[in-house]
């Protein structure tokens, strides 16, 4: 099973840039975008459409043109559940989620921190999230949240982390939460199960830093403890450029089925 999670800034800009004459060589069971910024309406259009796949989207019930989330798939899902039941996620559509067999699949994007008052919502989001995750954890499921979690776990996953500390997306109370969990909370970070070197990144502000991969690592795929022995191989795709974010590309040994 091939999953990949993307941020796209946008989809329709995304998509002028290439993105699904990309997707459609990729050979994705699973997609999950970010950052849409399209309404649920719009997404049906036939410009946002996949062949071979059913669409879904979530604008959330505000501001759909400030976030929003999607995803792809070639297998239609037993139940799509969109949203998390509090505002920092529902306002601007941050979460959706498919339910297979003994599997779910989510995109998600944590908002960023701009300034004082996004960096709080931010952090009521986190919290509120953190709630969902420890009721979510005892249900007998393997779970896989794809998407920007606006979060560098570690030293490795920063350029110049030094000069990042105080920046939103690596200070310390927001590296901390991400230690919990992947740490007491049980959950792991699919992408290092097959790649601990530094110098990997998810997002490069600009096309200069990009070349140079002065980059940050935003974007993960997070799973539950059963599906750690499960991932095969994936990278971070970064040959063409569709927004800041590339492609998080995961390979699972698992087979979906209804």
């Amino acid at each position: 099973m091939r999953v990949i999670s993307f941020n796209c800034e946008g989809i329709n800009n995304a998509r002028e840039k290439g993105l699904f004459d990309w997707l459609n060589e990729q050979d994705a069971d699973v997609i999950c975008l970010q950052d849409i910024r399209e309404d649920d309406y719009t997404m049906e259009q036939d410009r946002f459409q996949l062949d071979g796949y059913f669409c879904y989207a979530y604008g959330g019930y505000q501001r759909p043109d400030r976030g929003g989330v999607a995803i792809y798939t070639r297998q239609a899902p037993k139940a799509i559940i969109s949203g998390l039941g509090f505002p920092e996620a529902d306002e601007t559509g941050r979460y959706l989620q498919a339910d297979f067999d003994k599997i779910s699949i989510a995109s998600l994007y944590v908002p960023e921190g701009h300034d004082d008052e996004s960096q709080n919502f931010k952090y009521r989001f986190l919290d509120n999230y953190s709630h969902h995750l420890n009721k979510q954890r005892r249900k007998r499921r393997e779970f896989i949240m794809a998407g920007t979690w606006n979060i560098a776990h570690r030293k490795i996953d920063v350029a110049n982390w030094r000069e990042q500390e105080e920046v939103s997306g690596f200070q310390p109370a927001e590296r901390g939460w991400m230690e919990g969990l992947l740490g007491d909370m049980g959950f792991h970070d699919a992408y290092r199960e097959m790649d601990r070197e530094s110098g990997k990144y998810s997002y490069w502000e600009d096309d200069s830093l990009r070349n140079d991969n002065m980059g940050i690592r935003l974007d993960y795929q997070i799973i539950t403890a059963g599906m750690r022995s499960r991932v095969l191989n994936g990278g971070i795709y970064k040959n063409q450029t569709f927004s800041k974010h590339g492609p998080v590309i995961i390979d699972y040994d698992w087979e979906l089925s209804l």
